[in-house]
């Protein structure tokens, strides 16, 4: 039996912009490990709606299954909010929101894993940050440099220092409306090919027009997406949970002098501010002992990977804990020497680096693979 695996992105939501990847380095990792498994996988990259609501992306999702998956067992991998997606795909009896009114029970009665990785299952407190005029100007300004460090590996200094700023005094409406905006729009698209261009503007404009996924990560809205959202039962759920560096003085010296890397970690501090917090429910035993034998320590509400709290991460089977931001998990990581390269989100000083990688997606891989085994 074929296998189809799908890689669903999260709130920066592009699978492909261009030739810049979401999942980087994933794919060929993975199709490489289970070879040595045996078994027979097609993955996919799902090109997600980046910030509409999750019936909508998750109906994103069955469209992309529909298409693809032939009549072979499904496998899903959710980075951040596309974890989310995933478990409402696997919901008994859910009603999701596609084109062609497709029926989504004949492809989720074939699901045999789910994986989450640093997904926000009890939401997170920036969720309250964006849900606002001027917070949906900042996701719109984070997406446009996420892609564009991602393309060229350093924003402009001068902006970078300037965002940092921003997510710092947010309550500067007027400087960000007036001189910000303009600035990145005129710098950063400039150094675009008309063809990326367009792409990434695509991509933006359908942040702007659609935000709903912002309110359903308050609270609030996560509160009613659990309380509704069961698992599906002989689906195996396991989870990935990243915790960057605690941004103090320690984080500080790892990051070194470099002018940019400090105002990198400056800006992940700024963001690390506006993500802790929350109410979790006690750690299980054996989540606890996962946890405090990977970190030494055990994580707090005010432990964090830049965009989700480590512990709102937690949903089944605990399969790895890594020492990384949000998107280092995804291949975003500081590795310039790797053909192709590989290009850090932004400086915490965590470490994650190539071995760090290997061994998170050779445990997400095998899990999958134990699956695929006693389902195939």
């Amino acid at each position: 039996m074929q296998h189809h695996i799908y890689l669903i992105p999260g709130f920066f939501g592009f699978a492909d912009i261009g030739g810049i990847t979401y999942f980087h380095h994933v794919k060929e990792f993975m199709e490489e490990r289970l070879a040595t498994h045996g078994i027979e996988a097609a993955i996919h990259s799902v090109k997600t709606l980046p910030t509409a609501s999750l019936q909508r992306r998750a109906g994103r999702l069955l469209e992309t299954v529909a298409e693809t998956s032939g009549d072979g067992q499904i496998h899903l991998v959710g980075h951040s909010t596309g974890g989310l997606d995933a478990r409402l795909f696997a919901k008994p009896g859910a009603q999701l929101i596609t084109e062609h009114g497709l029926e989504l029970e004949p492809y989720a009665s074939r699901l045999g894993a789910v994986v989450t990785v640093a997904a926000p299952h009890r939401g997170t407190p920036m969720a309250s940050v964006f849900n606002s005029l001027l917070g949906a100007q900042l996701l719109y300004v984070l997406s446009l440099g996420t892609i564009y460090t991602l393309q060229f590996g350093k924003l402009p200094l001068s902006l970078l220092i300037a965002l940092g700023g921003i997510v710092t005094r947010l309550d500067d409406a007027v400087g960000f409306e007036n001189t910000i905006l303009d600035q990145w729009y005129e710098q950063l698209f400039d150094n675009f090919d008309l063809e990326r261009e367009a792409a990434v503007k695509a991509f933006l404009n359908e942040i702007r027009a659609d935000t709903s996924l912002v309110g359903e990560l308050t609270p609030r809205g996560i509160d009613k997406f659990n309380k509704t959202t069961p698992d599906r039962p002989d689906v195996a759920f396991g989870c990935v949970v990243t915790m960057a560096h605690r941004p103090d003085l320690d984080a500080i010296r790892q990051i070194g002098l470099d002018p940019y890397r400090q105002a990198s970690h400056a800006l992940y501090r700024a963001l690390a501010m506006l993500t802790r917090g929350g109410k979790y429910d006690p750690l299980s035993p054996e989540h606890a002992r996962f946890l405090e034998d990977a970190y030494g320590e055990l994580p707090t509400s005010r432990s964090t990977d830049g965009v989700v709290p480590t512990l709102s991460q937690l949903w089944g089977e605990l399969i790895h804990a890594a020492r990384a931001d949000h998107l280092d998990a995804c291949g975003h990581f500081d590795d310039p020497a790797h053909d192709p390269p590989h290009v850090d989100w932004i400086a915490t000083g965590s470490g994650f680096d190539r071995a760090a990688f290997d061994a998170l997606w050779a445990d997400v891989t095998d899990f999958i693979a134990r699956t695929a085994t006693t389902h195939g």
